[in-house]
């Protein structure tokens, strides 16, 4: 079973959620996970009396690393390499993933398991060790669903989330060595049961493992990973080499300010108090866990964004999804239709910031928004991303002011007529006569259907026709009378 994943890439957001709305099941799905999410997390969130407060200490911390980025992450490679660990840095996703391919390549393995990690995705790390022969085993649940059925994420926490367990025994069925498809059925037991089987083996066999990080302390060179399965724990101690691959922004400044973030992250993210695992290390540990530690900062557009003073803002994120499962439009349309590693409101600002604005679908994702200001309200480190997004639609229009646009010339004849009151007047004569024989094809003075051009204005919209009467209008035949 392949998802839907490669089918909306790069893809234009309206043309990718046109296809994507059609897909009743993906609709039900998307509907009844991000509700059990969202209710958990307002649940577990009430019971916090200084929950804003926590807000507003998440967004000051993170403020404060991305101001002083560059001394902290001296402090943090210094702090890394003093416990044994290699720092090595990767302007971009190409260098990154030539970094970890030598490594596991120098360690003669041909396998690695792997935490589930965005960074990874985002440089594309899974394909570049396939191209060097390498296999890439992800080991996270709902990761490893999406991998057996040759997809792509649809959500940042729960990647699977556009599957339901009916679908779910398929993919296993069909693509889990192993497993008996006459003996499997759907009950999540069972299908946790046959995941497990299939990746113990994984976990004992394995020389090596990639991991992410949730945070890095840059007071002593800490790495965090929080999850749910204990599978990330398991590519963590087990093996002999562990690579973790660490955006520059995942910094904090001190130890202690774990504090505020190991209450913000469960709670926004599954809606839970406290992460089933919550695993800590720094460097190496002789004779305990990996004794090969290394460490990939990657910039990849970080410092790019970093530049700008209202979309830096993005770079706060911590990749709880909360903005994700409150969001109207990624409900009914999932993560594909974005075609970005970073679904949802956070990717439709992280992702034309970091890649740039021509690559994929970026051009359309500030545009993939009502702008109704529920991602903000959930953010735990309070990203306004209506603001970024309106920032960028801006942006993409200054770009785009030293080339002819039929809709730039319609703004600036609109003006001219505007900025007279006998020209307006004309107009708006002219335009209810002109209306005057669409009148009987429309629905209480709405037109729901024009041909083109303006049908890309009716495609999702009702248009008004002129009203019968002007303000002014009235207002003298009242006078009169």
């Amino acid at each position: 079973m392949t998802g839907t994943g490669n089918i909306v890439a790069n893809l234009p957001f309206p043309t990718a959620a046109g296809r994507e709305l059609a897909n009743a099941q993906l609709r039900a799905n998307l509907r009844r996970a991000t509700h059990t999410i969202r209710d958990r997390r307002l649940s577990v969130v009430g019971e916090v009396p200084d929950w804003e407060a926590l807000r507003r200490a998440g967004a000051a911390i993170k403020d404060d690393v991305l101001a002083r980025l560059p001394e902290l992450l001296e402090q943090f490679e210094a702090a890394v390499t003093a416990a044994g660990a290699t720092v090595h840095w990767a302007r971009d996703a190409a260098e990154a993933g030539e970094i970890v391919t030598r490594l596991v390549t120098e360690t003669g393995s041909r396998e690695v398991v792997k935490v589930k990690s965005m960074a990874t995705q985002e440089i594309g790390l899974n394909e570049r060790l396939a191209d060097a022969g390498i296999e890439a085993v992800e080991t996270d649940l709902a990761e490893l669903i999406v991998q057996l059925a040759d997809d792509t994420p649809s959500h940042i926490l729960v990647p699977a989330i556009h599957y339901n367990r009916r679908q779910i025994r398929d993919i296993f069925a069909g693509r889990m060595p192993g497993v008996d498809p006459s003996a499997l059925s759907d009950d999540p037991p069972a299908l946790a049961e046959a995941a497990r089987r299939h990746l113990r083996a994984k976990f004992l066999s394995a020389r090596v493992a990639i991991s992410g990080a949730n945070f890095a302390v840059a007071e002593t060179g800490t790495l965090v990973v929080l999850e749910s399965e204990g599978n990330g724990r398991m590519c963590l101690t087990l093996p002999e080499t562990l690579i973790s691959v660490v955006g520059v922004e995942k910094l904090l400044p001190t130890f202690r300010d774990l504090e505020v973030f190991l209450q913000l992250l469960p709670r926004s993210s599954t809606g839970e108090r406290m992460n089933p695992y919550t695993s800590l290390w720094t460097g190496v540990t002789p004779g305990d866990g990996p004794q090969n530690v290394h460490v990939v900062l990657v910039d990849n557009g970080r410092t790019d964004t970093l530049a700008d003073p209202v979309g830096r803002q993005a770079l706060r994120c911590i990749r709880c999804s909360a903005c994700l499962n409150v969001c109207p439009v990624y409900e009914r349309v999932g993560g594909h239709a974005y075609g970005s590693v970073y679904p949802g409101p956070i990717g439709a600002i992280l992702s034309p910031q970091m890649t740039g604005p021509d690559a994929g679908a970026n051009r359309t994702l500030p545009y993939a928004s009502t702008l109704c200001g529920a991602c903000f309200d959930a953010c735990p480190v309070r990203i306004d991303i209506p603001e970024v997004l309106v920032h960028l639609r801006q942006r993409g229009v200054d770009a785009k002011r030293h080339r002819p646009s039929a809709e730039r010339t319609a703004m600036r004849a609109m003006s001219w007529v505007m900025r007279d009151r006998r020209r307006y007047a004309a107009a708006l004569r002219a335009a209810r006569r002109g209306s005057a024989p669409l009148r009987p094809a429309s629905h209480a003075g709405q037109l729901r259907r024009l041909p083109w051009p303006l049908s890309a204005w009716t495609a999702s919209r009702d248009a008004p026709l002129p009203a019968r009467q002007t303000f002014r209008e009235w207002w003298a035949a009242r006078e009169r009378g």
